[in-house]
């Protein structure tokens, strides 16, 4: 397992920018990009995906590139669902992001591990990166990815939930 993670961390250190670069100029959304790509890692991490070390980086590359068709897909059938149901005023709309966010809120305070919690609140709300998250817990990176991309999974499935 542990060689396994070498490899793995090997590969995220070589090819990670180049691999986000790639998503931004695709989605041009630099967030929706680095979730794409972490996401890829996490399921690397979790032995869901398997590949030939010598095409890593064509492999990965085409990872995100499908990653990013599929993002943009979803992006344009919840851009035309919305365009069937509009509301039909500002404060309608408001009271929409306002369910949205408190939902997102009380997502995060019900995320279990609590560290999963932590580390979504230290990335995002303080903008730690990942190594300094796992400097804080004094563990790897990888244990950090592997927390968030939980804590991730539990937020999609709340915010699925609401609609």
């Amino acid at each position: 397992m542990a060689i396994k993670n070498r490899h793995i961390e090997r590969l995220f250190k070589a090819h990670y920018h180049e691999m986000c670069r790639l998503a931004i100029m695709l989605l041009h959304d630099e967030e929706e990009a680095r979730d794409i790509v972490h996401d890829i890692f996490a399921r690397l991490l979790d032995g869901e995906i398997r590949f030939d070390l010598e095409k890593a980086r064509s492999f990965l590359m085409t990872c995100v590139h499908n990653k990013c068709l599929n993002a943009m897909r979803s992006r344009s059938m919840r851009e035309q669902a919305l365009s069937l149901y509009p509301l039909d005023d500002e404060s309608q709309a408001l009271t929409l992001q306002e369910q949205h966010i408190k939902a997102l809120q009380d997502g995060i305070e019900r995320l279990t591990p609590p560290i999963g919690r932590d580390i979504v609140l230290m990335h995002y709300r303080d903008g730690l990166t990942f190594k300094q998250i796992a400097a804080h817990y004094n563990v790897s990176e990888t244990t950090i990815y592997k927390h968030l991309r939980n804590a991730m999974n539990q937020l999609r499935l709340t915010l699925k939930q609401l609609g």
